[in-house]
């Protein structure tokens, strides 16, 4: 969320940012909150005037009835009763304003970051930089679901039957793989200097809607009926919301976390293909990393992070590329955001496992996030999310990497801790 002070400042900046993002209907929501944020200014102008003088006349009335002119009084009385009706109107209208003001600013779009390439969809995101050497072997890759099968690794007709569609049971070495990724991210990151979380796994709305956009909402949450709570579709959200209502110290910043969790989304749409077993589901497990820092610090907080995803992806083996989302792909608080994507041997392309987010001061906004420097004054820390790692989505880019011609898998140096010291996955089929 935008500060109502930069916008009544820089209209046209303003609307010059939703034109890059392709967002041309919400132009109007310009004009109209700076037209509503200058009535409540005004009310709220006549409301203070009012208060001053009715303490004004408040004082004259205690005179006038210590001089025993009670007549006198009771005029200024009248005038006093009058002011508190005119008072409790504009009070009315301040709060209405108020709240027409916020509905309009939470739609209107961050700030994007000048270095944002310009494109309507993700089909015009830019290729930033390939790590690894993207090979096609031989022999077939079959779809990841078979390979799971050849390991008695998956049951979706059993999750079909408990669950409905877009769920999964994962079994035996599949599902060791599956919880030996996320123990090694876990790691990974720790050894990296972030502390290691397990949050909530529920939220309420106002922490909702601090950390993404309505659209957001409406598309990915689960809601809790009857309670005022929603399942996370990511651990970023209740991480982003442990510091709401929160001022840290300049001189505690950063906080650099890392969490587990279970996350839950509608994935509403329709799919391709590509997207049946366990690409896009309803319910899958993460690793998460989340930075809170001082906006000077963002921009090199946002390339450490989507590094980190990288050389995790790398130290498995997994040739990855960087992938920079342009302005119309972009969700409407993100100042920037580079998509991390895994080498599809099958496919014979680069498919998203992970996303990496700088929102600028959107989510501390909204959630009034704040700082105190050593001066004493308070400004509102830069919030940055990435994913370390999404096992059913790595699963796919580690056994389709990893896959060997007579049907094994090979398991890389760095997991093989986790994995009981096996060095090989052998098919049952």
């Amino acid at each position: 969320m935008l500060d109502m002070k930069f916008v009544r400042e820089n209209p046209d900046l303003v609307k010059e940012n939703i034109k890059k993002k392709f967002q041309d209907e919400k132009l109007p929501l310009v004009d109209e909150v700076i037209d509503l944020d200058k009535k409540k200014r005004a009310a709220q102008q006549e409301a203070d005037e009012l208060r001053a003088n009715r303490n004004k006349l408040s004082k004259q009335i205690g005179a006038l009835m210590g001089q025993g002119k009670k007549e006198e009084a009771e005029e200024i009385k009248k005038q006093v009763a009058q002011s508190a009706q005119r008072l409790a109107e504009l009070e009315k209208l301040e709060k209405e304003y108020d709240e027409k003001v916020l509905a309009d600013m939470m739609v209107i779009p961050n700030i994007i970051d000048p270095s944002v390439p310009i494109g309507k969809d993700d089909s015009e995101n830019v290729e930033v930089t390939k790590y690894g050497e993207p090979l096609v072997p031989e022999y077939e890759i079959p779809y990841h679901t078979d390979i799971m099968d050849r390991f008695d690794g998956i049951d979706l007709d059993a999750a079909g039957r408990v669950a409905g569609n877009g769920f999964y049971y994962l079994m035996g070495d599949i599902a060791r793989l599956h919880s030996a990724v996320i123990s090694y991210a876990r790691d990974f990151m720790i050894d990296r200097g972030f502390t290691y979380c397990v949050p909530p796994f529920m939220i309420r709305s106002n922490v909702v809607t601090g950390v993404m956009s309505f659209a957001e909402m409406d598309a990915m949450m689960y809601k809790i009926e009857g309670e005022d709570l929603f399942l996370i579709g990511t651990s970023e959200h209740s991480m982003i919301g442990k510091f709401i209502d929160t001022i840290t110290p300049e001189e505690q910043l950063p906080k650099t976390l890392t969490s587990y969790s279970p996350c839950f989304r509608k994935e509403k749409g329709a799919h391709g293909i590509e997207e049946r077993g366990v690409y896009r589901i309803h319910q899958f497990e993460k690793q998460e990393m989340i930075v809170v820092c001082k906006p000077e610090e963002s921009p090199m907080w946002f390339d450490k992070l989507w590094q980190n995803t990288v050389d995790l992806f790398r130290s498995m083996d997994i040739p990855v590329r960087t992938l920079e989302c342009c302005s119309g792909d972009l969700a409407d608080l993100k100042v920037k955001s580079f998509d991390v994507e895994a080498w599809s041997p099958r496919q014979k392309k680069y498919f998203e496992v992970g996303s990496c987010s700088n929102l600028g001061d959107a989510q501390a906004r909204r959630l009034k996030i704040r700082v105190k420097a050593e001066d004493g004054s308070k400004y509102f820390a830069h919030t940055l999310n990435n994913t370390v790692v999404a096992p059913p989505r790595m699963l796919i880019a580690f056994l389709e990497n990893h896959l060997q011609a007579d049907g094994s898998i090979t398991i890389p140096e760095v997991l093989r801790p986790y994995m009981g010291g096996k060095e090989v996955l052998v098919p049952k089929h």
